[in-house]
């Protein structure tokens, strides 16, 4: 329900900055009655993400709008596929045209940069998970997207996990009195959260196995040194590489047996899959 709420939010406020007063061009040029069929094509290959958001979009412009899927999520779609149909009245599709675009041409552009690194990893037993590296506001959208595609979530947001970053580190004084501020915390609130901790070398990692934390991240280690760093905590933490991680280096990270590969790079930097809506007149 939460989840729910805060996409109805991120439509109606998308909506609203693109609307405002109103689509005069629509207005203008469209009788008010005139019915139309849409098409949502797309034009390049990949994985498609967010019908259901589009649909939802469409439905909070005129909710008479009848919306059909002919994928779902998740599938792999081809140049020349037709993915969905919309089809009512015209003013209000035009108007909800571009807000329904953006979000499936951004979500299905995550999932389909996901799939890759997903399959490029399969073969380990290391997941391919996110970051908080998001398009503001859109993170929600942004993370399913991720799931869509095969990859996994990190951590939503600041309140639902401890990851104790460099400059946690550096103002508490040690990796141990941030760990001990953590679990302080947790025994004052009467919650527990997992705790991670970043290391930048060896002896970060020493002492945060000494910790006893839940995770360790790696980060920006060279691959020699994460091989001796998962040897080190043998099982007694779960492992994350982090830092810059591409498509080329994924593999060769995968197979030093981490269980955790962070890509911020599934989000921040995606390029968004060609869709277009192709209308006819009803």
């Amino acid at each position: 329900m939460k989840h729910e709420l805060l996409i109805k939010k991120i439509i109606s406020l998308a909506l609203e900055e693109d609307i405002g007063k109103g689509d005069i061009t629509s207005i203008a040029i469209i009788r008010k009655n005139q019915k139309v069929v849409g098409k949502f094509l797309v034009k390049e290959n990949g994985v498609i993400a967010g019908l259901s958001i589009a649909k939802q979009v469409m439905k909070t412009v005129d909710s008479k709008i009848k919306f059909k899927t002919f994928v779902q999520d998740g599938s792999k779609v081809n140049q020349g596929d037709i993915v969905a149909e919309v089809s009512g009245n015209a003013r209000s599709i035009l108007t909800a045209e571009r807000t329904a675009l953006n979000f499936l041409q951004r979500m299905s552009g995550i999932a389909a940069a996901s799939s890759i690194y997903a399959e490029a990893v399969a073969h380990t037993k290391a997941k391919v998970i996110d970051t908080r590296k998001t398009a503001p506001g859109l993170r929600i959208l942004d993370k399913m997207a991720v799931k869509v595609g095969g990859c996994d979530n990190h951590r939503f947001g600041l309140y639902d996990m401890f990851l104790i970053k460099d400059n946690h580190i550096e103002i508490a004084g040690s990796i141990t009195n941030a760990v001990n501020d953590c679990r302080k915390f947790m025994q004052k609130k009467k919650k527990k959260f997992l705790i991670e901790v970043e290391t930048k070398n060896l002896a970060e990692v020493e002492e945060a196995i000494s910790a006893d934390v839940d995770i360790i991240m790696l980060d920006n280690f060279q691959i020699k040194d994460m091989i001796k760093a998962v040897k080190m905590i043998n099982g007694k933490s779960k492992v994350e590489a982090s830092g810059g991680i591409n498509l080329s280096a994924i593999k060769s990270v995968a197979e030093t047996g981490v269980d955790f590969i962070s890509v911020g790079g599934l989000t921040h930097s995606v390029k968004a899959l060609d869709i277009s809506l192709e209308i006819t007149l009803h």
